[in-house]
């Protein structure tokens, strides 16, 4: 992090470094969002094609974070990749407006750095993966509180706030949330056993086969989480980009794992230990997301400011809205929202207090009037 902090410092014309707080319960976290506009600083109307990375949601994948740095590296132009045309990426990279979360995790990379090596939650042992509001809570029968503890809440954890408030601002066209522990290119859902219908289905799955052949060489695994991992996951980040935000490329990718490491070696398991191995992962990966960032507009169309999402799909329903939904953004379709941000948990707490102060009041004023009666003097009706 003070490698990127440093990195945005020298490059002021095109990244910009921001950290967003928040606090819950007693328990805190910050989250740093780098963005990067290749002509930050002068003026550009045009439309631009928005991507969301998050990387480190889980601590103990430390390699997902490398990741990133060697990305922004490559946008500084501090780094390059082979066979990459200066001229060419200069124009793709023209048309994009691109936000990522170097390290979403902080607390949990805390953890880990002070010796726990399999630790995946974050600060207080939440699953951050698990606590989004798409099929929340739902354990599934080798249920795991370790590896999967949901919250007490949909988006009971800071780090999950901070990131739907990103992702409602932003309203990225295509959104990857980085892991390690196998190879693997995901599509939705990670809650069930199927892949999305349509055109946009199909669009992401055109995509991740491309990147397949470029990159993987054919040896990632492909498909929906929740169908190719051998599990259902419940209450993913992925998922709800693309039920909620309706995010219309939302992706999940696994970037590096060992499967012949012992389970108690999570180092081994989630990060490589050479250093050939460590810039091969990198320099491979580099290349897919630049691949991304120059097909993903085409994918899209011509159109992808005018995404053929309807607009009203970018309606939500009552729950979502109490459970904390917040949009003030200036949507793909140019008309500007601004909703008033509810926590259900801030709901939730003032009606309990309302009920509380209600059931109080009743009792102080039932008391009252019983008191009354028995203070009240007995008159006779018969003249003494």
């Amino acid at each position: 992090m003070e490698e990127i902090k440093a990195l945005v410092f020298r490059h002021p014309d095109r990244l910009t470094f921001d950290t967003i707080k928040s606090r819950n319960k007693g328990y805190s976290a910050e989250i740093a969002v780098v963005t990067y506009c290749r002509r930050r600083q002068e003026t550009d109307d045009r439309p631009k094609f928005r991507i969301l990375l998050s990387f480190g949601q889980h601590g103990r994948e430390l390699i997902t974070s490398e990741l990133a740095l060697r990305i922004l590296s490559i946008l500084s132009k501090e780094q390059f990749l082979p066979n990459l045309d200066p001229a060419s990426l200069d124009h793709t990279l023209d048309k994009l407006l691109i936000k990522m979360v170097p390290m979403e995790n902080i607390n949990g990379r805390r953890i880990v750095e002070a010796g726990d090596l399999c630790e995946r939650r974050n600060g207080r042992g939440v699953d951050l993966n698990r606590n989004w509001s798409v099929d929340w809570g739902k354990k599934e029968k080798d249920y795991d509180p370790y590896e999967e503890n949901p919250g007490t809440a949909p988006f009971s954890e800071p780090e999950t706030q901070i990131m739907r408030k990103v992702a409602m601002s932003f309203d990225p066209h295509i959104w990857v949330n980085i892991h390690s522990g196998m190879e693997a290119l995901f599509m939705p859902y990670d809650h069930k056993n199927t892949t999305p219908d349509g055109v946009s289905s199909h669009q992401m799955k055109s995509l991740l086969e491309e990147l397949n052949h470029l990159h993987c060489q054919r040896r990632c695994m492909i498909g929906s989480g929740g169908g190719s991992v051998g599990y259902l996951a419940h209450g993913t980040a992925t998922d709800y980009m693309f039920d909620i935000v309706r995010v219309p490329m939302a992706f999940t990718f696994e970037i590096y794992g060992d499967g012949a490491a012992s389970s108690r070696d999570c180092f081994k398991m989630f990060n490589p230990t050479d250093f050939g191995t460590f810039n091969r992962v990198l320099n491979e990966w580099s290349a897919a997301f630049f691949t991304i960032f120059k097909l993903g507009p085409n994918q899209l169309g011509e159109n992808y400011s005018k995404t053929s999402v309807p607009t009203l799909d970018k309606w939500v329903s009552i729950d979502e809205y109490l459970d904390g939904y917040l949009v003030e953004r200036s949507s793909r379709y140019g008309k500007k929202m601004e909703v008033l941000e509810l926590g259900m948990q801030e709901i939730r707490t003032y009606f309990r207090l309302f009920l509380l102060s209600s059931v109080l009041l009743l009792f102080m004023f039932c008391s009252r009037i019983s008191k009354g009666k028995c203070a009240r003097p007995i008159v006779s009706a018969i003249a003494l």
